[in-house]
């Protein structure tokens, strides 16, 4: 998931529905479907609701779960069986026996896989879609923290500290691998001050970078590892575990151009070399269209084989780790690993990250990378193969794509009753519910926790603007 504002209520819904996923195996298992009918009948049918659908296929049919609903089926993807559908409109505690649930919930949270990106502190230094205070967030990302540690959450990332967005929004190689890092030895301080030790979090964390095609990226995974595992032995006595930087790929957007867009699968490959040699946990390879418009399903696919020709085809990357003791790739992770520590010692000086952010340090810095970026780009100087050089004999123009994906209206309108619905339906219940919730926040317990309850009967807005009366709204300063 990369959702930052509200990561923490968001992982909270993706997490009840993994646990209601689990529900509804048991339900089926044990013959409990005429509960789930009956709940459903009186909770919305009995008060004049619809009750919540799966609302839209390829073929424009709208239905339900087929084994609940009173409405025609709807046409699932091809391998998808419809589990988490049974349940849309309530979960699995107003259907099964306390215990039961319990059970369930606790083998399901052991289980989940996934990452929440959660990184408060890169949408203050360059993302912008910050929703509370930098304070309140990082408490928030504490006690999504606490709460996994407590429920035995092991195989789910609970922040995904990113560097990414750093990058796009124009920062060079250096400065996204030395800011995010420090982010990272921040959150490592916050948590820990937090009284939570370090080898029941660290292997919680992950890391997600962009790769460009400038040659610092050859090397950004080799020397964050370096410095991650050097700084969590040496400094924090952490076990080897934490010590492993697990980090993510993603190749670089603003390298992609609505000129000569075929040529972006170009840049995009090599990019994508560059993390597969450097070692990487896990890869993204852009569309070449996503300069203009949401990727489809064919350029999608051109981007998910650049990744398959190259780990199934091509001989080199069947070797782990092939460029480890050539002589540039040793001597450029020495110059990076030299640029980061130099910058650690720049944002050291002005207070650390977060005192750094109050004079706006990172995000200056970002803007004038940005700047040059776009002057040379400009000049010329740069050169860019189809945009600024080497243009074709029609000048290289802007390339429209053949299709263009948006939402229909009938799908926003679908969306935005189904809200109004649950709305009503819970109406009494949330409003109990979000008052709880602002009095933990009040009181410092831990929000996740309650957070995991409100998600059953509250939306995304109510549960925010709530928060909003005791967390207080983000306000950029200038």
């Amino acid at each position: 998931m990369t959702i930052n504002g509200p990561a923490a209520t968001i992982a909270a819904f993706f997490m009840n529905a993994a646990i209601d996923q689990q529900c509804e195996k048991y339900i089926r298992e044990n013959k409990l479907e005429h509960l789930v009918e009956a709940k459903l009948k009186a909770k919305y049918e009995d008060n004049g609701l619809p009750r919540p659908r799966y609302n839209y296929n390829s073929d424009g049919v709208t239905g339900s779960h087929p084994v609940t609903g009173s409405h025609p089926a709807t046409t699932l993807p091809e391998g998808n069986n419809g589990l988490g559908l049974m349940l849309l409109g309530i979960t699995g505690d107003e259907i099964l026996p306390k215990d039961v649930y319990e059970k369930i919930k606790t083998h399901a949270l052991s289980s989940v896989r996934g990452t929440v990106q959660a990184d408060i502190l890169k949408e203050d230094q360059a993302q912008n879609t910050c929703i509370f205070s930098t304070e309140f967030s990082l408490r928030v990302m504490g006690d999504v923290q606490d709460y996994f540690i407590h429920n035995k959450v092991r195989n789910f990332y609970s922040v995904s500290i990113s560097g990414y967005h750093i990058a796009e929004a124009g920062a060079n190689p250096i400065s996204q691998l030395a800011f995010t890092l420090a982010n990272g030895f921040t959150f490592v301080e916050y948590y820990v001050s937090r009284g939570m030790k370090v080898d029941d979090f660290a292997p919680n964390l992950s890391f997600f970078f962009s790769n460009g095609v400038d040659p610092e990226y050859a090397v950004i995974g080799r020397v964050a590892r370096r410095i991650w595992a050097k700084a969590l032995r040496f400094k924090y006595g952490a076990n080897k575990r934490s010590q492993m930087l697990k980090y993510h790929i993603q190749t670089s957007g603003r390298s992609l151009h609505a000129q000569e867009i075929a040529f972006n699968d170009i840049r995009t490959t090599l990019q994508a070399l560059y993390a597969i040699y450097d070692n990487c946990n896990s890869l993204h390879t852009n569309a070449y269209d996503e300069a203009i418009t949401t990727p489809t399903e064919e350029s999608v696919r051109r981007a998910m084989a650049i990744q398959l020709i190259i780990n199934h085809e091509l001989g080199l990357a069947k070797n782990e780790n092939p460029l480890q003791g050539s002589f540039i790739i040793e001597e450029l992770t020495e110059l990076v690993e030299e640029a980061v520590l130099a910058e650690f010692d720049r944002i050291t000086e002005r207070g650390g990250v977060l005192g750094a952010m109050e004079t706006m340090y990172q995000r200056g810095k970002i803007q004038e990378e940005s700047l040059y970026y776009e002057t040379l780009k400009h000049t010329g100087e740069l050169p860019l193969i189809g945009v600024n050089t080497f243009l074709s004999k029609d000048g290289s123009p802007t390339i429209l794509p053949k299709e263009v994906i948006r939402a229909e209206e009938e799908e926003k309108e679908a969306q935005i009753q189904t809200l109004h619905h649950l709305h009503r339906a819970n109406e009494q219940t949330a409003k109990e519910t979000l008052r709880r919730l602002q009095q933990v926040a009040v009181q410092n317990g831990n929000l996740f926790a309650e957070l995991m309850e409100a998600v059953k009967v509250c939306s995304l807005g109510q549960i925010t603007h709530a928060l909003y009366e005791v967390g207080g709204q983000y306000r950029r300063n200038m």
